[in-house]
């Protein structure tokens, strides 16, 4: 017997990118001490008042089946903060509470494509996402986005491989590249879904976490709202990454088909997990900011570092909470660089070349660690860089 093809085939070149960071996890399970700079996981945790919350409402008996579309009350909390954010019109109809973004991803995607259909996607990506659309039997073509154009991505590229395609997923404050994508940029995104008739899903999961910019949900641009899926969720925002409780927003119709796909696959989500995120989303931008604020903070500090070692190059991160460190001057990979740095220094950061082609020779480096513990550990790795490139 063997594995369908649509599972054996998620990592189709046998690998997902995870080299380093499962390399690290080991050597840290063998109580080697590393410096951990690879996934986006807050070094603060869940605020207190939300596991308060929490335990509050599963004291209270909601620990048995939730209604699977999610509670009224946190589709409704959602649709009021997604109109008020982007002044679309939003009920609650127009929400799907989902285990988390990476859930929203794949129902997505099931809602918008057949099997077989072209899905596009921007690449640098998240890791997950071309094995996310393999394992709906989908083509995942990746459209390329440059350095020298800070990653946003350009209507060329956009216009050549939307011919035939029938979605595109964005990704905007931007994993692994910090990028906030312009309005021309996305005027040009919306340009092309609407031209060739693609469905675009906008992975917002980091619109709480913008420097410098400003966050512009497709959505609420002219004739998109239509043709729009949202995918939002409490990880990042909230630091909730281990709750899994996310968010779709999209048209009611949709929408719909979707909670029957919830209710054949996620069965919807706990109870009392769903009244901590409501109780989250109700402390408003004051909770938001405080989770927020380290990353900003710890942006500013590597910038300034930056500026002591040019052979060591970033574009300023403009959202999220990752650094884009472009250390081709090496001559290394992003992937051999990442090993040696683990190897010979004990700091575990991601290789570019995990989030694409357009990210090789580039190492995304997650501000997730105290701010003393992350200047120190930035230098270390910007001089390493620097030893390599003088020979």
């Amino acid at each position: 017997m063997q594995p369908s093809h649509r599972i054996s085939n998620i990592n189709s070149q046998g690998s997902d990118g995870w080299e380093v960071f499962l390399r690290a996890r080991a050597l840290m399970a063998e109580g080697r001490q590393i410096t951990e700079l690879t996934i986006g996981e807050h070094d603060i945790r869940t605020d207190p008042s939300i596991l308060k919350a929490m335990h509050a409402s599963a004291a209270a008996g909601n620990t048995g089946y939730a209604m699977v579309p999610g509670i009224a009350e946190l589709r409704q909390t959602v649709a009021e903060r997604v109109t008020k954010r982007t002044g679309v019109a939003t009920t609650r109809d127009n929400v799907l509470i989902t285990p988390g973004g990476q859930a929203g991803l794949f129902a997505t995607h099931a809602a918008a494509c057949d099997p077989g259909d072209r899905a596009l996607f921007l690449d640098p990506y998240y890791t997950t996402y071309p094995g996310t659309l393999r394992s709906q039997g989908l083509v995942p073509i990746a459209v390329p986005t440059r350095s020298k154009h800070g990653f946003q991505p350009q209507r060329d590229a956009l216009e050549q491989a939307a011919q035939g395609a029938t979605s595109l997923l964005i990704n905007s404050p931007n994993n692994p590249t910090g990028t906030v994508y312009s309005r021309a940029t996305m005027e040009t995104i919306v340009d092309v879904c609407r031209r060739h008739d693609l469905w675009l899903i906008s992975d917002e999961v980091y619109d709480t976490q913008v420097w410098s910019g400003t966050h512009i949900s497709p959505r609420s641009l002219p004739q998109m709202t239509e043709r729009t899926l949202v995918i939002g969720s409490m990880s990042k925002s909230h630091a909730m990454t281990g709750s899994r409780v996310g968010w779709v927003v999209g048209p009611q119709d949709m929408i719909s088909h979707m909670i029957n796909l919830a209710t054949t696959t996620t069965y919807g989500v706990a109870g009392f997990v769903q009244d901590a995120a409501l109780f989250a989303l109700q402390q408003g931008t004051d909770l938001e900011q405080k989770i927020s604020t380290p990353f900003a903070r710890r942006r500013d500090i590597a910038l300034d570092i930056l500026k002591e070692f040019p052979k060591v190059t970033a574009i300023a991160p403009q959202g999220a909470m990752y650094l884009m460190l472009d250390i081709r001057a090496t001559g290394l990979s992003g992937s051999e660089f990442a090993n040696r740095l683990l190897d010979e220094h004990q700091i575990a950061v991601m290789p570019g070349e995990s989030f694409g082609q357009s990210a090789a020779g580039h190492l995304r480096v997650a501000m997730t660690i105290p701010d003393d513990a992350f200047d120190a550990a930035l230098r270390v790795l910007c001089l390493f860089a620097t030893q390599l490139a003088d020979g």
